[in-house]
Order: C-alpha cells, then sequence, then structure tokens
C-alpha cells in the first residue's frame, strides 16, 4: 500500500485513466524468426554429409594443426607487443613539438596504412634480394666495421612478424593518439604545476587514463590480428594454422572438413581473446562508471508535498560517481 501511495496510485483522482501496455508483437514474431532461422541452420550443419564431421574430428587435434595453432600465436603476440610499443611511440612523436619527429610519425602512418599488408609481407619476404646483407660502418662510405647475411637475420618467421607488427603500429598509433588527446588538458596542466616531467605525467597521468578508451580498439585489432597471421604465406612462413590445415586437406582431397577445423580453432581462440579484452575494460574502466547516488522513492517529501504525495515527481539524481585516478 504504502508502494501505490508513493506512485500516486492511492490517491483520489477523478477521471483517472487505467491505460494498459501497448501490446508490440512485432519483437516476438521477430525472435520467432531467427530462433526458426537458426534452428534450420544448425539442423542443416548436422545432418549435412558434405561436411564431413568424422574427418574433422579425426583431424582437430591433429599434430601439424596443433603446431600450427602454436606459430599462429607467436606470430601474434608478438606482433602485437611490437606494434604497441611502436604506436605509443609514434603517437607521442605525433604530438611532439619538434616538427622532424611529427613529419616521421605521419610519414610512416601514411605509408603503412596506404599499401596492402599482403604487398608488406611480400617485400619482406623479398628482403635478404633487396638488401643481401647488414653491416655497421661508416654511412656513405664503402667502409665496414662489421656484416651479416640477410638470411640470417630476417628469416622467413621474422619477416612474417615484423611485416605484421609494422603495418599494426600504423593504426594503432591513431588509437594511442586519439585515447591520449581525449584527457582533460587540465590534468596535464595540474601535473606540471606540481612540477612533473613530461615523461613522469605521460606515464604516471595521461596513459592510465588513455587506457580505458585505447583498450577496446586494441583487443578489435588483436583479434584481427589473429585472423590476419593467414597471410603470412607471402612471405612466405609455411607453418601457421591456416596453410597447416591447408596442405593436410591438399594431400587428403577434403578441404571442407580441414576448413571447418581451422574454423573451430579460430574461433576458440578469438572467444578466450574476447573475454581477456572484457576484463581489461572493466579494470581500466574502474572509477569512470557512472551511477546515482541515492535510492529511487526513498527521498523526503519535496517542499509543498504530504507525506503520502508522489516524492519522486522531479528526478533531480543525475551525478556521476568518480572514484579513484585522481592526480
Amino acid at each position: 500500500m504504502a508502494k501505490k501511495q508513493a506512485d500516486g496510485d492511492g490517491l483520489n483522482i477523478p477521471n483517472r485513466i487505467d491505460a494498459l501496455p501497448v501490446r508490440r508483437p512485432g519483437p516476438i514474431v521477430a525472435a520467432v524468426i531467427v530462433v526458426l532461422l537458426a534452428a534450420m541452420l544448425i539442423q542443416g550443419m548436422i545432418t549435412n554429409p558434405r561436411l564431413e564431421w568424422p574427418v574433422v574430428w579425426k583431424y582437430l587435434f591433429n599434430e601439424n594443426v596443433l603446431r600450427g595453432i602454436q606459430y599462429t600465436l607467436a606470430l601474434t603476440v608478438i606482433s602485437m607487443v611490437v606494434a604497441i610499443i611502436l604506436s605509443v611511440i609514434l603517437a607521442i612523436m605525433r604530438k611532439s613539438i619538434n616538427p622532424v619527429l611529427r613529419g616521421v610519425s605521419w610519414f610512416f602512418i601514411w605509408f603503412f596504412r596506404g599499401t596492402p599488408v599482403y604487398t608488406q609481407l611480400v617485400f619482406w619476404g623479398l628482403f635478404a634480394v633487396l638488401i643481401p646483407r647488414l653491416s655497421i660502418g661508416i654511412p656513405f662510405t664503402d667502409i665496414s666495421f662489421w656484416s651479416i647475411s640477410s638470411q640470417d637475420v630476417v628469416t622467413a618467421f621474422n619477416a612474417a612478424w615484423i611485416g605484421l607488427a609494422l603495418n599494426e603500429a600504423a593504426y594503432l598509433s591513431e588509437i594511442v593518439r586519439a585515447g591520449l588527446e581525449a584527457v582533460d588538458p587540465g590534468q596535464t596542466e595540474a601535473a606540471q604545476a606540481l612540477g612533473m616531467k613530461r615523461t613522469l605525467i605521460m606515464r604516471r597521468i595521461i596513459l592510465p587514463q588513455a587506457m580505458r578508451i585505447i583498450i577496446p580498439p586494441t583487443g578489435n585489432e588483436t583479434i584481427g590480428m589473429l585472423k590476419t597471421t593467414s597471410l603470412v604465406t607471402a612471405v612466405p612462413f609455411t607453418l601457421e594454422l591456416q596453410f597447416a590445415t591447408g596442405a593436410i586437406a591438399n594431400r587428403i582431397y577434403k578441404p571442407i572438413p580441414l576448413l571447418l577445423v581451422a574454423c573451430f580453432w579460430y574461433l576458440l581462440i578469438t572467444s578466450i581473446l574476447m573475454v581477456f579484452q572484457s576484463m581489461l575494460e572493466k579494470h581500466f574502466g574502474k572509477g569512470f562508471d557512472a551511477r546515482a547516488m541515492g535510492t529511487r522513492g526513498k527521498q523526503a517529501p519535496l517542499p509543498g508535498k504530504t507525506e503520502g504525495e508522489p516524492k519522486d515527481d522531479v528526478n533531480k539524481i543525475n551525478e556521476a560517481g568518480f572514484t579513484g585516478m585522481t592526480a
């Protein structure tokens, strides 16, 4: 009864309209259609003999497939770690007061974003042809103190992760720059007023707050990198997951079951990465969640209101709780 009085239902209001909620059958119909389509898809995948599920189960944990997964994960992790480090450096260079640093950063981003990653991987595969030896000496002369064959340094695996990392760094640098610029300039001014150096401000003030914006697209780029590793055959590097399953398919003349094997492992790894991404977003989002202060319907009566009249006709709960992240 108290609940009804608080909402105004217990008052003697003349000509009260007992309105019924509007029926909306659209969402129900849409849900039924989606469920039927999903059931048809699942039934078709299970009963279609051309998918050859016994072959899928046979090669799901094949030795070559598992080794391909290891190389795929290694390429993804190494490429993303190098790309993240480079992207932070490039983003800071783009915000530098030095025009040379800004120009170099702009050219790097322009070049690697403007050319296809497949083309870049082909060039890295031909690196030993373009530059047969790597040497250290006096520039613009033939004097060399130390040299080594390029084939010993830029192997197929190294060429693969270098090509992927440099291409990804160009995209991530713009993500990092957007995150840095999203932080209020007052944070930097306050830190400078406290006597903090620029490097310390970036490390302790700017980057921790920018991570909330940087993490979601970086997680998407990591998932994209996992699938982009299938292009390293352009180097050529022939030990990753896609090539491993393709080699088995060519040997037994059954491409569809082996494609399903590759899809299963890519989906499994992607699902795990999405879980880690969600955990990181929650961690770096602490203190930024807006929530109402107080409990709706339990405030004291507003001026001019009696105990039995509605107490929440004016909702003034519009406060953001900000905890932590103080300079």
